[in-house]
């Protein structure tokens, strides 16, 4: 037995290692559920020794990434994607994670292609969905009661720029629920990002399950599927030109996580990002705008790292190496290989 658990230790300690990898974004997507949650049971199975199974860094980006998130102490999941280049980075990429507030970036895409399509228009009023008091776990649906009205393009810059959550049900209620942006979600091909619950109910329900522990394939998403939705949302391919440029822009006005992503990074530096934040759980999602030029796309959620402060401190941290390394050294940026 003590043998065996040795064995578990010696796993778990290169579980991020094993599974960092830098390759052609297209390759990263094509990863099925199916296959990601054998690979994740599968690290837990006593196996090779961890010196045949280590990966080998062709440069030290690669390398300080697998170090800034290791996941010792909460799983941590990091996807980046350079729009010029098209190299990714990615640790625990195709792994699901909590979306927390973060899923509202779909929540709103979703809307606004109904604007465009003209179902509705950014002037139209909707009312606040107000959560009523109720137990948790009381019934799949939190209860809510209609609030004050706002117009759709207020209720986008509330649920976006301070994660209003009375905003993000607004929206959501208007288009169709969970399933209406799922259905979006399907069409655009983001299939590893998908939602089941509004946010009352997510928010009212939370913590029942340990993210740091657990895999909830619920109103989760890969890092590296919300990195590609990021990526087609900023190249246009699913919104009009004025929707793109509306949800970026108010993407870039976000107020929360100001120890998240934006924390370490140069002053002026333009970043539209979304943060989420549930029990045991951080995110950061979003696109920098690099001094060159370049667009980089990236997601971070971490889990455990034994409070909120180390949560925030660990995305900041793993978005400036993101930072630095696309920029100091894009061409050494290639795919990896790991000793199996």
């Amino acid at each position: 037995m003590d043998s065996i658990r040795r064995l578990l230790a010696r796993a778990l300690a290169s579980l991020v290692l094993a599974t960092v990898c830098i390759a052609p974004v297209s390759a990263a997507y094509a990863a099925d559920s199916a296959n990601i949650e054998s690979a994740f049971d599968s690290t837990f199975v006593p196996g090779p020794a961890p010196s045949q199974r280590e990966p080998t860094y062709r440069d030290p980006f690669q390398a300080q990434l697998a170090q800034l998130a290791n996941g010792d102490q909460g799983r941590i999941g990091v996807a980046a994607f350079d729009l010029a280049s098209g190299r990714s980075i990615a640790v625990l990429g195709d792994q699901p994670f909590p979306m927390a507030s973060t899923s509202k970036v779909a929540i709103a895409a979703t809307f606004l292609e109904m604007v465009d399509a003209g179902r509705f228009q950014l002037g139209d009023l909707f009312p606040m969905m107000v959560p009523v008091p109720s137990r948790k776990f009381d019934g799949p649906v939190a209860p809510v009661r209609a609030g004050d009205y706002y117009a759709a393009q207020s209720l986008i810059d509330m649920s976006l720029t301070h994660s209003n959550n009375q905003a993000t049900d607004a929206l959501l209620a208007a288009v169709g629920g969970p399933a209406a942006v799922n259905d979006w979600l399907r069409r655009t091909g983001n299939s590893g990002v998908h939602i089941d619950r509004d946010i009352a109910t997510l928010v009212r329900d939370d913590g029942a399950v340990n993210p740091a522990t657990t895999i909830d394939t619920r109103d989760s998403a890969t890092p590296m599927a919300m990195v590609r939705m990021l990526t087609g949302l900023y190249q246009g391919r699913w919104l009009s030109a004025h929707s793109r440029s509306f949800l970026l822009d108010t993407m870039a006005r976000c107020e929360t996580g100001k120890r998240r992503i934006r924390a370490l990074m140069p002053e002026g530096l333009v970043i539209a990002h979304k943060t989420g934040t549930l029990a045991n759980t951080a995110s950061d999602i979003g696109i920098i705008s690099m001094p060159d030029g370049r667009a980089i796309a990236l997601a971070i959620y971490v889990t455990g790292q034994g409070g909120k402060p180390n949560r925030d401190w660990r995305i900041a941290e793993i978005a400036r190496a993101i930072y630095d390394g696309y920029l100091y050294s894009p061409a050494s940026l290639s795919p990896t290989t790991a000793r199996k």
